[in-house]
């Protein structure tokens, strides 16, 4: 039986942020606001993921160009977006117990960049 995935592509071009870079907590404040945001918007219309069991969730970085990164870097940015998930209700929380994951992946270039999460309910 083939597994559903649930795709929440957040808007290309959105300031995303790097556990690198060092920003003022009132910016820092700002982007992550934006993400959850945007992830609660694109999210909306989906069922509660987390109803039946866990969710594996792949979070895929489509950087801007070719140079070469680390994927985990961005984590603080896919931690807002999956915040933005639990406050559309598509999960009831992030923690252990109903998400695996997030695994984060490095995607192809998109012009300004773009984070994409894939939702893969476990218990179908």
């Amino acid at each position: 039986m083939p597994q559903t995935t649930y795709t929440v592509e957040l808007p290309p071009g959105m300031e995303l942020l790097n556990s690198n870079h060092r920003v003022h907590h009132y910016r820092r404040a700002r982007i992550v606001r934006a993400l959850r945001t945007a992830a609660r918007e694109a999210a909306a219309g989906l069922p509660a993921l987390d109803a039946l069991g866990p969710v594996r969730i792949i979070a895929v970085v489509h950087p801007r160009d070719r140079r070469r990164r680390d994927p985990a870097n961005w984590y603080p940015s896919v931690k807002a977006a999956v915040d933005g998930l639990v406050d559309a209700g598509v999960l009831q929380d992030d923690d252990h117990t109903r998400v695996i994951g997030p695994d984060m992946r490095l995607g192809d270039v998109v012009p300004g960049s773009q984070l994409v999460l894939h939702i893969h309910p476990l218990a179908e």
